[in-house]
């Protein structure tokens, strides 16, 4: 009987494990719909704070650059000259502001997730994290991405841009096509799994050591916000780059 009841109890525990969630999703009901407000509120949050900085550093600006007008051309500057390493001096230049707006969109979603406590905030159910811990904009973002990466190669090769989805030989085709369409899933969960693996590291230190571990975790975080916003922004520019080259 004691054996049996053992083995009853791990039962239940296994099932209390299987039972636990990886976050609470906070969602809007508007008539039959349901609307995923996490990422509505979190994303608005992010879109307000990129609006109001170059409004805020571009009053007064100068010939020779000081503080913040300094470090937003060098941001600038440095957005133009990796896409201009990944897709060429002759194609890059249509593409810095959406390259740019990519990495920042991306820096200051994650940097938000490392640096705000969007969980402090109580919501009636569900609960606050930025806008990239949320599978819903990684894989917009990449859906953007193949939309530029086949607009690139049709308007610089025309429909003969399709010719490559039948070389070296028309039996790859379907390989072909599945390549181009994976490529936006990988640019999607790589983001998303980096950003949640990054928040769900820190939410647990900090739960087993609240005063000590947010000291150096946030300046970590704030790093490893900024390496995968230029990891996205560089394959993004890589992969539509590639769509404008010749093939090979």
């Amino acid at each position: 009987m004691q054996i049996e009841q053992l083995q009853f109890d791990e039962i239940g525990n296994l099932h209390q494990v299987s039972s636990v969630e990886v976050g609470q999703h906070f969602y809007w009901q508007i008539g039959n719909f349901q609307v995923h407000a996490q990422v509505l509120i979190t994303s608005r949050v992010v879109i307000a704070i990129l609006l109001a900085l170059p409004a805020a550093t571009t009053r007064n600006l100068r010939s020779i650059p000081t503080g913040t007008q300094n470090f937003i051309e060098y941001v600038l500057e440095s957005i133009r000259d990796s896409t201009r390493t990944q897709m060429g001096e002759e194609e890059y230049r249509p593409w810095v502001p959406f390259i740019g707006t990519m990495f920042l969109f991306i820096f200051v979603s994650n940097w938000s997730g490392a640096s705000f406590p969007w969980r402090v905030i109580q919501l009636p159910h569900g609960e606050l994290a930025a806008p990239t811990n949320d599978i819903n904009t990684t894989v917009a973002l990449a859906l953007l991405t193949s939309v530029a990466h086949f607009y690139a190669g049709l308007h610089k090769r025309g429909f003969s841009y399709s010719g490559k989805y039948i070389q070296p030989t028309p039996i790859l085709l379907p390989i072909n096509i599945l390549e181009d369409s994976t490529k936006p899933l990988s640019l999607s969960f790589r983001l998303f799994g980096n950003i949640l693996a990054d928040e769900l590291v820190v939410a647990v230190l900090v739960s087993l050591v609240p005063l000590i571990v947010p000291v150096p975790t946030t300046p970590l975080g704030s790093f490893t916000s900024a390496i995968q916003a230029l990891i996205s922004a560089t394959l993004a520019a890589a992969y539509i780059g590639e769509s404008t080259e010749g093939h090979h």
